[in-house]
């Protein structure tokens, strides 16, 4: 699809199922050389056997993007693997349920040390191998819910996804001196392993509010960061792709017809 993918060095972080999993098998397919962050050891290595091609070997890293040190480490690995580092994608991220009356500082740590610091602990560990490459990519996995719509008992995952776009603002600006981009994509209801957990009344419910009247797919998702990480997507930064059917679009179900 995108010739200028080939041979480039990938890290996703969160890659090892759901979106980071599609988004890291999108980037195999296209070429690249890719490495996985995640938490669980056995699930990491089971998905970078899965997605190991015979033309290309994914590696996994385990790690906390919490953790300032583990980003320095999955950094530190991608760039002894494939000579350097070209792309990060910030997927990382947690959606427990806990209504705000009940929600613990703790459970709050959680969910903005992952979904947010993680963000920023990453990015700062891989900027001089951005720098160094001179074509840089910076895509972060955010959602509609915070930035656009709210959920009941996600007032910290959707502040958590709405930080991560003030973020990406400030550094687009301050990181194009170096032609380093810096974007998001905002997926709404994608079939995964975590919406499955949600149950088959939730999912209905979902696929009712989307014109397209679908659930999106990893694939949709894993297209567009694929597009903004590319050579022709070298003059977008500071910008979002929202990927939801139409979700936000209309005011209400009767709007749909």
């Amino acid at each position: 699809m995108f010739t200028s993918i080939i041979g480039r060095s990938v890290l996703v972080t969160g890659g090892t199922k759901g979106i980071g999993k599609g988004l890291a098998a999108g980037f195999v397919a296209e070429g690249a050389n890719v490495v996985i962050v995640g938490r669980d050891r056995e699930v990491g290595e089971r998905t970078a056997a899965e997605l190991t091609t015979a033309d290309r070997t994914v590696a996994f890293v385990q790690g906390d993007v919490s953790a300032a040190g583990d980003c320095a480490t999955a950094v530190a690995a991608a760039q002894e693997l494939h000579g350097g580092l070209d792309i990060v994608c910030c997927n990382a991220g947690i959606f427990p349920a806990a209504p705000l009356a009940e929600m613990t500082p703790g459970q709050l740590g959680e969910v903005l040390g992952i979904n947010l610091m993680g963000t920023f602990f990453i990015v700062q560990a891989a900027l001089p191998a951005l720098q160094r490459s001179g074509r840089g990519r910076v895509i972060l996995t955010s959602s509609i819910t915070g930035p656009i719509t709210g959920y009941s008992g996600w007032s910290h995952y959707g502040a958590s996804k709405a930080g991560q776009l003030g973020f990406m603002r400030s550094a687009a600006v301050e990181l194009a001196k170096y032609g380093i981009t810096v974007n998001a994509i905002m997926p709404g209801n994608i079939s995964t392993e975590g919406l499955a957990d949600l149950g088959d009344e939730y999912i209905r419910t979902m696929e009712a509010s989307i014109p397209l009247r679908r659930l999106g797919t990893i694939k949709d998702i894993a297209s567009a960061a694929l597009f903004l990480a590319t050579e022709e997507a070298g003059y977008i930064t500071g910008q979002t792709l929202v990927i939801d059917g139409g979700q936000t679009v209309p005011e209400s179900l009767e709007a749909m017809g």
